[in-house]
């Protein structure tokens, strides 16, 4: 496990936080009050803004509880924040449910987690290696 820092702007109350030590991901909290009605969407701030190290991407993943009780989800899963953007935190969130959720103000509705990664040098071939998969898709690994 590595520390790094991270830069942020919010008032306290909407402090990322950890349910448990050694959790991965960092809870987001709605800044506002709002009902979601079944298939709506809707972009919800968070009151968060961070400055990421190059090299780190933070990334916002569904609560699971959310999911599994309400079908409640992040829309566009995992949701990317580079390290250059500089902007709030916002989540957009869909309503898969069958009634209306409602989200009070300091509600958690995502979670944030941070991630290394690498840059990729792309070389241009004619054709790729072969491999035992090949161009085998969807389901190409059979069904038991």
């Amino acid at each position: 496990m590595t520390t790094f820092e991270v830069l942020i702007t919010c008032t306290e109350e909407f402090m990322p936080s950890m349910g448990n030590p050694g959790d991965a991901g960092y809870d987001l909290r709605s800044t506002l009050d709002l009902v979601l009605k079944p298939g709506q969407r809707s972009l919800i701030p968070t009151g968060v803004s961070i400055a990421l190290p190059e090299g780190y991407v933070g990334l916002v993943h569904p609560r699971s509880g959310l999911a599994a009780k309400h079908g409640v989800t992040v829309l566009n899963a995992p949701g990317t924040v580079d390290a250059g953007y500089r902007g709030e935190i916002a989540v957009t969130l869909i309503n898969h449910g069958d009634t209306d959720f409602a989200i009070a103000k300091g509600d958690r509705i995502a979670q944030i987690v941070f991630q290394k990664f690498e840059v990729a040098s792309f070389v241009q071939v004619s054709q790729l290696p072969g491999s035992m998969r090949g161009a085998a898709g969807f389901g190409s690994t059979g069904v038991k």
